[in-house]
């Protein structure tokens, strides 16, 4: 069985299995960070220190782990982590984004602890034996704010992978 098809038999076999991640607190000085690595250089969005400080609307779905220290058994060697591709772990295959859908409902704040729960919802075989996958992965975040209020969600995603 060739690399391609054990990924699919594997993918099939998770279709619909949900999975959960911590993916840590929100620390204002992550967010600015990663707002200046994107390029922004709007005081509200760099400067934790600004009155208006706000956290990137994309900052949550850029985060993959919690806390940093991952170690290097953790990574494929394309540098990707060996779980983030359902299916895939262990396996000689290449592996690329094919598309993001990002649906804000809510605000990230600092201080909010993220969750995130994902689930494989499609896999399609194309081209033939020879082709590739196309992996559909359904996203929400969500952000704990206290110990009173249930997490509210704020952000839906679904990604597509796609798998030679």
């Amino acid at each position: 069985m060739s690399a391609l098809e054990l990924a699919e038999q594997r993918a099939r076999a998770a279709i619909g299995v949900p999975e959960q991640r911590s993916l840590g607190v929100v620390r204002a000085e992550d967010a600015a960070e990663f707002a200046r690595a994107a390029g922004e250089s709007a005081p509200h969005l760099v400067d934790p220190g600004h009155p208006g400080f706000r956290v990137h609307p994309l900052y949550a779905v850029s985060l993959l782990r919690g806390a940093p220290g991952a170690e290097p058994a953790e990574f494929r060697p394309d540098g990707m982590y060996r779980d983030e591709v359902p299916g895939t772990d262990g396996l000689d295959v290449r592996l690329m984004a094919g598309g993001q859908d990002v649906h804000f409902r809510a605000e990230v704040r600092p201080g909010d602890r993220i969750r995130m729960r994902r689930a494989l919802t499609g896999v399609e075989r194309k081209g033939g034996d020879a082709g590739f996958l196309l992996l559909t992965v359904e996203k929400t975040y969500a952000a704990e704010r206290s110990a009173l209020v249930e997490a509210v969600e704020i952000i839906d995603v679904t990604e597509r992978f796609i798998v030679r």
